[in-house]
């Protein structure tokens, strides 16, 4: 019986156009580097919106592969738009449903070492910004050096390699 590698890196993202890229390419050098690395698209885990009510329904099935996948992970980058000048609904939604599983709702995220980058169609500050504080909330580590592009200055391979 064969078993997979243990993954060293999850690309995650919160996209499923440009900051996919992005991801993939995170995930490519990772790849180059030796690394296990996969990229997890948000945009195809079917969760629904949370809400209290949501909540009170009860845990949506596909929570606990995503936590499973997530715990799998020892690091992470999260790619992600800017929508409004913050975090996109399907980031934002994700993280409150992971935030309130079990009893301690830093557990998954607690000392877990991240990466944010952002390919956006406006600056993309505003969404690495909020990011970093309700990542840094959760107890993350957020890693000080983040990837802003968009289409005037696309993302550098060293930059990504880096």
């Amino acid at each position: 019986m064969s078993t997979s590698p243990a993954i060293d890196l999850l690309v995650i993202a919160a996209s499923s156009s440009e900051n996919l890229a992005l991801a993939k390419r995170f995930a490519a050098a990772a790849q180059q580097q030796g690394q296990v690395a996969e990229v997890l698209d948000l945009t195809t885990v079917d969760l629904p919106l949370f809400t209290p009510r949501a909540q009170s329904a009860g845990t949506p099935p596909e929570l606990e592969k995503l936590r499973a996948r997530l715990l799998a992970a020892p690091r992470w980058v999260i790619c992600t738009p800017e929508y409004n000048g913050s975090i996109p609904p399907v980031l934002t939604s994700a993280i409150a449903w992971l935030s309130v599983q079990g009893d301690d709702f830093r557990a998954l995220f607690n000392g877990r070492p991240v990466a944010i980058a952002t390919r956006s169609g406006g600056g993309g500050h505003g969404v690495l910004t909020a990011l970093r504080l309700q990542l840094a909330h959760l107890g993350a580590h957020v890693v000080g050096r983040q990837l802003v592009s968009n289409s005037s200055h696309p993302a550098k391979d060293e930059s990504i390699a880096t």
